[in-house]
């Protein structure tokens, strides 16, 4: 009798393991940001966005800038920038946060996390993927204009500054041999006078910035901004 009780207690512990591993093999199918990218979609059924807008995209700078529309009333936004995000990531989630708004403008912000993911990410990594992902969205929409806004100097981020300004270089020089693209500068406007990094314009994480650090970001942004 105990020895049936042992058998069955093993063909339990055994189906349970199997269980288990089914399950972890299941969610580790799960990409990042599936969830945030599906919550679009489910956005987009309820309320659709408007055509011929302005489309965000990018990490989470773009993502916290919540009322974004307000800081540009006279220009419809749509904002597709997921948190954490890095460019292989907007590259993966091209088809469902980019082409199906059909914008007359694109604006990227990343790079930072890609840097701050591993010591081995260099700017020349990080402006291949800008490039890959440049080519991508030239390759679907050849006239829809496309600005990167630099790579910002988080003060929680201080070692990865040199890497941030090599990046911004290369791809601003990339941005200038191209048509209807712009490289949209905003790294030097986050500095006072003494040339120190701006505490007061960013949240107490020093990494995302509070609403002085947009205001900054408005003015320097809107010229750039096709009617």
């Amino acid at each position: 009798m105990n020895r049936i009780l042992s058998l069955v207690s093993l063909k339990i512990c055994f189906f349970l393991i199997c269980i288990g591993c089914f399950q972890g093999h299941v969610f580790a199918q799960v990409p990042a940001f599936y969830a945030e990218v599906q919550a679009f979609k489910k956005l987009d059924s309820i309320h659709p966005p408007v055509k011929n807008a302005i489309l965000l995209i990018g990490s989470s700078s773009f993502t916290k800038w919540v009322d974004v529309q307000d800081y540009f009333p006279l220009f419809p936004i749509v904002n597709r920038g997921f948190g954490g995000s890095t460019l292989p990531d907007v590259i993966r989630y091209a088809e469902e946060v980019i082409f199906p708004y059909a914008p007359k403008q694109i604006l990227i912000y990343c790079g930072e996390n890609d840097l701050a993911s591993a010591d081995s990410v260099t700017s020349r990594m990080v402006f291949n993927r800008f490039k890959q992902l440049f080519q991508i969205i030239r390759t679907r929409l050849p006239k829809v204009s496309v600005a990167f806004v630099s790579m910002k100097p988080s003060p929680s981020r201080e070692r990865l500054w040199p890497k941030m300004v090599e990046g911004n270089e290369l791809i601003k020089n990339y941005l200038k041999k191209k048509k209807n693209t712009a490289f949209i500068d905003v790294y030097p406007k986050m500095f006072d006078q003494n040339g120190i990094v701006m505490k007061d314009i960013f949240l107490k994480d020093n990494l995302h910035m509070n609403a002085k650090g947009y205001a900054i970001w408005q003015k320097i942004i809107a010229p750039y901004l096709l009617p």
